[in-house]
């Protein structure tokens, strides 16, 4: 029997309450099939920064190393600055382990009600493949002057050759995978950023050479921001930086009914390395510990890592799941109208298994 170890870093606010769920589909699922989970709890976080004035130990890297994934709730805390939780956990574990493409797709499911008008179940049904270790978020500069009145900060985008060839090249491939439209749009920004998106533009140019069945078309991030909202059903596969692919995922997430159904995965494509899963809500402090959070990105999520892992069956399953829940719509959270909470959801796709 396959067994998969599993780290669990449930985090912060309403991620605690989700993974929960996560967790018992993933035991629930398991039991259909020729696998087993073994799940290892590290409580890391805004608590345990608050703790230790770090948001992880410094050993962490090399603890994570040693598993096949890693299973995340979220990670923020409205009395610590967004850029501490996200480069004292996130970005290392990102960059550490070479998480090179974050998968997220946008799916109108039925029973879902997009703030779009006249959209159909799977009208809108797209993958946005965002950047995820450079671009934007590279972390480079610095300041001069601090807390002068000539306070000057500097932030570099990081765009190399090898960094844009391989998450395009990831993007073709997947194209080609889903064998829907064969369509990949690009996001860019070259009339104004002259030099790295450059680099960017190039590498899709090279790569497209080499996909000759695949449709390809490129936009500039703001007109790519109207047209998710004015025909999101002309996209496929949309690949872009480590900023850009973050504002279309939001935008993405809301008009396929709510932030509660954006899965999300951070990938090493390669699996040299132990890849993450998260959800794209975040934290979101002001329903923490009220038990309306709706857990099914998080089950969404743990359908992805299921791919990842291989065991194909059984997050078609998890899938499927979901969705019957959706298209009864009988047993909802608030963000999709119901009035069920966290825990019925949760055991309501157990039972759809």
């Amino acid at each position: 029997m396959a067994s998969h170890r599993i780290a669990v870093i449930r985090g912060d606010g309403i991620g605690i309450e989700v993974v929960e769920e996560g967790l018992k589909v993933l035991k629930a699922v398991s039991e259909n099939h020729s696998f087993d989970f073994q799940f290892d709890e590290f409580p890391w976080g805004s608590d345990y920064y608050k703790a230790n004035g770090a948001m992880m130990p410094s050993d962490a890297l090399d603890t994570l190393s040693t598993y096949d994934a890693i299973f995340l709730g979220a990670v923020g805390h409205p009395d610590i600055q967004d850029h501490i939780t996200l480069n004292g956990l996130l970005l290392p574990i990102r960059r550490k382990f070479d998480q090179y493409v974050c998968e997220r797709p946008s799916i109108l499911y039925p029973g879902i009600d997009s703030p779009l008008s006249g959209k159909s179940p799977f009208d809108i049904d797209m993958v946005v493949i965002r950047e995820n270790t450079e671009g934007e978020y590279a972390n480079v500069g610095g300041f001069q002057y601090m807390d002068f009145p000539e306070e000057v900060g500097i932030q570099t985008g990081v765009f190399t050759r090898k960094g844009c060839e391989r998450v395009i090249r990831y993007s073709f491939e997947l194209a080609r995978r889903r064998n829907k439209k064969k369509h990949l749009t690009s996001i860019t920004k070259s009339n104004a950023q002259g030099y790295g998106m450059i680099v960017w533009d190039r590498a899709f140019d090279r790569i497209a050479s080499e996909y000759p069945d695949i449709q390809t078309d490129s936009l500039l991030i703001d007109a790519a921001a109207m047209d998710f909202i004015r025909k999101p059903e002309v996209f496929d596969v949309v690949v872009g930086s480590n900023l850009f692919g973050d504002i279309l995922t939001d935008i993405g997430a809301i008009i396929t009914g709510s932030m509660g159904l954006a899965s999300s995965a951070n990938l090493d494509p390669d699996k040299r390395y132990p890849s993450m899963f998260e959800p794209v809500h975040g934290s979101a402090p002001d329903i923490m510990g009220q038990g309306i959070a709706n857990p099914m990105a998080q089950v969404l999520t743990s359908a992805m890592m299921l791919r990842h892992l291989g065991e194909e069956s059984a997050a078609d399953e998890v899938e499927k799941s979901v969705q019957k829940l959706l298209t009864e719509g009988e047993i909802l959270t608030p963000d999709l109208g119901g009035t069920s909470s966290t825990d019925s959801v949760g055991t309501a796709i157990v039972n759809a298994l």
